[in-house]
């Protein structure tokens, strides 16, 4: 085979120029880790006791996993129609308090078949179509940009979330003297989601199902369904859109609302699966994580699968590192940083290479 017919095949090319690019990111964290005068065989032993050290830390790490799945899967479904969501953050918020709300008040822990976690998963997604919905209003009636619509909410969100654990009158657990903290009861227990093992020492939860199941949807409604058209009709050109009967309005509205949706579906897990009481910034970034995800998967829901994976593993690698190795958690921003620089680079002499 020539290397004229070599450079018409893409695939691999186009996986091996970021695996290469995250692997020189990894190999300056490395350095960097040097520097600072830490063994890199202590922060590589606890690199891997936090990522595949034992079976609790690799449940772990694929339940964040689930949540950057979700949001990226959000994120490229927006993006196929021209739109930017950046509100991951906040539609993970609304999405808690939705779900501890339902958990706590709305009578349901005594329902069968699952369905005591069932509805307020099912309100979490809601509240997350709402609010990423919202922005889609605003951009379709009156032209407001949806990188600022969807931010701001997403400060109001995370605000929110204050109100309700701050406010006995809202979701606060009762005060019984000044050291009660403030944040909501516990979920009952029937509403907590099960584990797909059934083994609290590996806690993987049914979200992990959950997860692949909507990556397999999404990635089937964005290839090969009239919507997927649809979607990839406005953001490539509103106006031939339009003209071919797409309505723009409501193609932005439910870009956004599905990218809240599932959003929101991902705080009510993380509400229900590990974190079981409502607290102020529960949330930890993850929606902005979430944004870097979608961001490096290009439009690509297996691209959306590997950076979840990637983005989930590191997380907990850096909380593992800081407490065996002294290896500050913020080291591990930096080497996220590198790694989105890096890929970023990589793609665009990919890009740069195609044209």
């Amino acid at each position: 085979m020539s290397i004229r017919a070599l450079r018409t095949i893409p695939l691999p090319l186009g996986v091996a120029i970021p695996v290469l690019a995250v692997l020189a990111a990894l190999l300056v964290g490395i350095a960097l880790v040097m520097s600072l005068g830490v063994s890199v065989a202590d922060a590589f032993d606890s690199f891997l006791d936090g990522t595949i050290g034992s079976a609790y830390a690799v449940a772990v790490s694929l339940n964040r996993t689930v949540v950057y799945t979700l949001v990226g899967l959000g994120f490229i479904l927006s993006a196929r129609a021209g739109l930017t969501n950046v509100g991951g953050e906040g539609q993970i918020a609304v999405g808690g308090i939705a779900a501890t709300a339902v958990a706590l008040q709305g009578g349901v822990s005594g329902l069968p078949l699952g369905l005591a976690f069932l509805i307020p998963l099912l309100a979490a997604t809601l509240a997350g179509a709402a609010w990423g919905g919202l922005a889609g209003v605003l951009k379709a009636r009156i032209g407001t940009n949806e990188v600022i619509s969807t931010l701001l909410l997403s400060f109001i969100a995370v605000w929110l979330v204050y109100w309700c654990v701050q406010s006995e009158a809202l979701l606060r657990r009762p005060m019984t003297n000044a050291a009660t903290l403030p944040e909501s009861l516990p979920v009952p227990e029937a509403s907590q989601i099960p584990l797909l093992s059934g083994d609290p020492a590996a806690p993987v939860t049914i979200g992990l199902a959950f997860a692949v199941v909507l990556a397999l949807v999404v990635a089937v409604v964005l290839g090969r369904s009239r919507f997927g058209f649809q979607l990839r009709a406005v953001g490539l050109n509103p106006t031939a859109a339009t003209r071919a009967g797409f309505s723009f309005s409501l193609t932005v509205v439910l870009a956004l609302a599905l990218a809240g949706a599932l959003g929101g579906l991902a705080g009510g897990l993380m509400l229900l699966g590990e974190q079981y009481s409502l607290k102020t910034g529960f949330s930890s970034g993850y929606g902005y994580d979430g944004l870097v995800v979608g961001l490096l998967a290009r439009g690509s829901v297996p691209g959306v699968v590997a950076a979840a994976l990637l983005f989930g593993f590191l997380r907990s690698a850096g909380i593992s590192m800081e407490m065996g190795a002294g290896v500050p958690t913020a080291l591990v921003q930096i080497l996220q940083g590198l790694i989105i620089l890096a890929v970023a680079g990589a793609s665009f002499w990919l890009d740069t290479r195609k044209a």
